[in-house]
């Protein structure tokens, strides 16, 4: 099945990166992929922030103890939103600190608070540990609120790929729980579907970046035989869920040449169905993770822009 042509200005980055990135993500890449280093400060964008970063670790009910990074002015003033950060990575590799530098810039305009986890991973860890973890981070900055220096009926939830998925699912368990309360939901590239049967899956295979093949071992790490069947929650793959009302705002931002194109315009038109608000963007000819990727692409600085500035808006309109 033919793909969406990529954006020309993406297809020499494409090229440059085919030896570090292949299409396919197998699971005998995972090792290295996880040893790759993690760098708070990725470019010195924590200091750009004007933010300082503590370090905190949440243990959880089976004693496992997470890393969590918190990320804050230097002069804390009145509580300020929260931002619960999401990473991508398939879910089976990736750390707190990959992307997360796309929301720090909020520390420095609205007194934010951005909080990322180092939830675990699959296969070592399947279904339901990764979103668990998510939703005891968000349990967490509600009951630590005032330490953190969070207004707690001020928590938006942002995540990329995976992270974004997870993301999705909080939010979730967090209405059929009754709570804790989300603002809104940053679904950046989200990866929420396990069954394998859109069109772009099929047009995304051996191409572009997390293709076709990417996607089926990390449904699969996460949830091993059920992955596809009849036995699988909607906090796992929130494109299962039957009904999407009650949600909070969602973002939803996707390329069109990329493997999750079509779950995530399915899950921006549910959400309407349901009377539900969403901004769905699709950009022409983006792969997945152009934005990181190709941060100078005229592409790349439309997406960014437009997610900020929905962002922008959320925390402007929450602090009136």
């Amino acid at each position: 099945m033919p793909a969406p042509p990529f954006d020309p200005e993406l297809v020499p980055v494409l090229a440059a990166l085919a030896d570090k990135v292949p299409p396919t993500i197998t699971l005998d890449l995972l090792p290295a992929l996880r040893a790759l280093p993690a760098d708070p400060t990725a470019g010195g964008a924590v200091d750009a922030a004007g933010a300082v970063c503590d370090e905190h670790l949440l243990t959880r009910d089976d004693g496992a103890q997470l890393a969590v990074s918190v990320f804050h002015r230097r002069d804390r003033g009145a509580a300020g939103p929260g931002i619960l950060y999401l990473h991508g990575g398939g879910m089976v590799f990736g750390n707190r600190f990959g992307g997360v530098q796309a929301h720090l810039p909020f520390v420095a305009s609205h007194g934010a608070v951005v909080v990322a986890v180092d939830y675990r991973l699959a296969p070592d860890h399947p279904d339901p540990v990764p979103v668990e973890d998510c939703m005891a981070t968000l349990q967490w900055m509600h009951e630590h609120a005032d330490e953190l220096g969070i207004d707690a009926d001020r928590i938006l939830i942002a995540g990329q790929s995976a992270g974004a998925g997870l993301a999705a699912g909080v939010c979730l368990l967090a209405r059929e729980r009754g709570g804790p309360p989300v603002m809104g939901q940053v679904l950046q590239s989200p990866m929420l579907d396990d069954r394998d049967e859109t069109v772009s899956t099929r047009q995304i295979d051996g191409i572009g970046v997390w293709d076709r093949q990417s996607n089926r071992m990390a449904w699969t790490a996460l949830l091993g035989d059920r992955r596809g069947g009849h036995d699988v929650a909607a906090s796992a793959a929130p494109a299962r869920a039957t009904d999407l009302a009650g949600l909070p705002p969602a973002f939803i931002s996707v390329g069109s040449a990329e493997v999750f194109r079509d779950e995530a315009v399915t899950y921006a038109s549910r959400i309407w169905a349901g009377g539900g608000v969403a901004e769905l963007h699709v950009w022409p000819g983006g792969f997945h993770g152009f934005e990181n990727f190709a941060p100078q692409s005229g592409l790349a600085k439309a997406a960014a822009a437009a997610r900020e500035g929905w962002v922008r808006r959320m925390l402007d309109i929450a602090a009136e």
